[in-house]
């Protein structure tokens, strides 16, 4: 009976053995991914919407969290705008790709070596979401679906009258 244990004990640590090198690849690349969320602290993402608006938002999204605006630059491709809290110091550059899609990647830095992703990843958020309030505004009426049938669309007759 001991030996069929020893047997099982043997057989049972197989496939524990191959699973160390996935176990450690799985690990390093958690720490790598928590490592550059906390050392790039950027939030990047794309709008369907033209660079002005994407830039009054996001001036807006700065006024709503009590962030101070501090200056704006221009580069090469698109404009920066720099704002200031007590402890952090904020980037966001707004790029056009197209007439109606327009990139912005938000940097926030705390007063250390580290950045915070979560007040940037906010910062993005804010500004989605005061686009779609300002681009639902913008956007022409539509009819409700269903709201004008006729009555034979009503009682379940087709177009062609059937």
């Amino acid at each position: 009976m001991a030996r069929y244990c020893v047997f099982f004990l043997l057989g049972a640590c197989l496939p524990i053995a191959a699973c160390e090198p996935v176990a450690i690849a799985i690990l390093g690349a958690s720490a790598s991914a928590a490592l550059r969320y906390n050392m790039d602290g950027v939030a990047s993402r794309t709008f369907t919407a033209p660079v002005a608006a994407v830039k009054s938002a996001s001036i807006a999204a700065l006024e709503r969290m009590g962030l101070a605006l501090d200056s704006t630059s221009r580069f090469d491709t698109g404009e920066t705008i720099f704002a200031r809290a007590e402890n952090r110091d904020i980037e966001i550059d707004i790029e056009p790709i197209t007439k109606h899609a327009t990139r912005v990647r938000i940097t926030a830095k705390g007063g250390s070596l580290l950045y915070d992703n979560a007040t940037a990843v906010e910062l993005v958020q804010q500004t989605e979401k005061l686009l779609e309030v300002g681009l639902a505004k913008m956007a022409p009426a539509v009819p409700a679906v269903g709201a004008a049938q006729s009555p034979a669309a009503a009682a379940g007759a087709s177009k062609i009258g059937f």
